[in-house]
């Protein structure tokens, strides 16, 4: 029996017309559920047959196609679903949240400045050189909690060495980034507790630039030479010209890279690791490979993408607009439509992506949309990219990495998105204590 099959027997469309039928906030409960738990199955069964699903609360779009158009279009379809949610935590407006204007143009196109491409081997030489570190401590116990002890450190050191972003400690940048994304990627429900969280987290990390910032003019003042990362870039770059940011903008924008980086990267490495590890066959290829980070990186990315992190993107629909125009599929989207594209289905449309259901090398990069797509694709891909690809290589160079069996090697997450705890087996089987 094929995939579509199983997707189609699964009976989601059904279930859902009948919980509609009876209580709308239930039916709506019911399909953000099985966005959580159960969306391969859910998206297959939608992009059979009903690949814009159009609810009361929100049309999930899962065709390549009609998402590559939906993250294509930003005057029509905009981060408004989520960009005030950021310039409140900020204090301002943040140029993610700003569609095609000049404060996004100017602002993006300098902040890819700043994250030089030519920074990548750097980046990912210090990213593997803290990944090893973390794992030789881990190793005499035979087993390492992936998450806090690998994963997001890896993130954290990065963005206190290359962003110059250490936050007063790393526990502390950690929680003021997992509050704010939360809300404003994951507040499905406007949660006014996790709004406030995010407010309060945004305010103390702006408020720790800002004191950084000044330590950083002082410096120059005095004819100091400052570090070579990000921040001490941009604060160079600030001098007066038509390039240049306030200190707001400096402040904000520098804000944005973690928020951008500690929660996707770490969550990236997460589902790497987990579906290398349910594939024993491809798990050992990528053992034998690990050598050449070249070789390796295309594993990272094809089962990348058969779990991306963020599965969901949401837009906001600002005017009428026929979506799939001149295909069977072509419906109307009317304004004031939350529209979630989904990326994780996307990737696995037969109409574009050959043999969806095989792990292949040799997919074309146009077909990865787990950096996003478009006007709001990740503006720092280069040195993202590899810090999630040199982690994951050298956690697989040492041997004896599996998974522990549950509850233990499961991913636990926060808010059905968020990996919280995943612990892996290291060395010999039955060392871990």
């Amino acid at each position: 029996m094929c995939a579509a099959d199983q997707a189609t027997e699964a009976g989601y469309l059904e279930r859902y017309e009948q919980a509609l039928a009876r209580d709308v906030m239930s039916a709506l409960g019911l399909v953000r559920e099985w966005m959580r738990t159960d969306w391969r199955s859910l998206f297959a069964e939608l992009r059979e047959r009903r690949p814009i699903f159009v609810t009361p609360g929100f049309t999930i779009v899962t065709r390549f196609a009609d998402v590559t158009e939906v993250l294509s279009h930003e005057k029509v379809f905009s981060v408004r679903a989520f960009g005030p949610r950021l310039d409140a935590a900020l204090g301002g407006p943040f140029m993610l949240g700003r569609d095609a204007t000049d404060m996004n143009w100017r602002e993006k196109g300098l902040m890819q400045v700043m994250l030089d491409p030519r920074d990548a081997a750097g980046v990912r030489e210090l990213a593997g050189s803290i990944a090893d570190e973390l794992l030789d401590a881990a190793g005499p116990a035979g087993r390492v909690e992936a998450v806090h002890d690998l994963f997001r450190p890896v993130a954290l050191g990065v963005c206190a060495r290359y962003f110059g972003f250490p936050g007063p400690d790393s526990r502390t940048l950690s929680r003021w980034t997992r509050a704010v994304v939360a809300d404003g990627f994951a507040n499905f429900t406007a949660d006014p507790r996790i709004q406030a969280a995010s407010v309060r987290a945004g305010a103390e990390m702006v408020a720790y630039l800002r004191d950084r910032l000044a330590t950083y003019r002082a410096a120059l003042r005095a004819g100091q030479d400052l570090p070579d990362d990000v921040f001490a870039r941009l604060v160079r770059s600030s001098l007066p010209s038509q390039a240049s940011l306030s200190d707001d903008r400096i402040v904000i924008n520098l804000a944005g890279l973690p928020l951008g980086f500690v929660e996707s990267g770490p969550g990236a490495m997460a589902e790497v690791v987990e579906q290398l590890l349910l594939r024993p066959n491809v798990l050992a290829e990528a053992v034998e490979a690990a050598g050449d980070p070249e070789r390796f990186d295309r594993y990272v990315w094809e089962a990348l993408r058969f779990s991306p992190f963020f599965k969901l993107l949401p837009r906001m629909c600002e005017r009428d607009h026929v979506l799939a125009a001149g295909t069977s599929r072509g419906m109307l989207i009317p304004a004031g439509t939350l529209v979630l594209a989904a990326p994780a289905s996307a990737m696995f449309d037969a109409d574009v992506v050959p043999e969806p259901g095989e792990f292949r090398l040799d997919r074309p990069g146009h077909h990865r949309l787990f950096f996003g797509h478009g006007h709001h694709a990740c503006l720092g891909v280069h040195v993202a990219g590899v810090v999630v690809a040199e982690t994951v290589r050298r956690l697989l160079l040492r041997p004896g990495v599996r998974l522990l069996p549950p509850p233990q090697g499961r991913i636990e997450r926060s808010l059905g998105i968020f990996p919280d705890r995943f612990v892996l087996g290291l060395g010999a089987e039955g060392q871990e204590g």
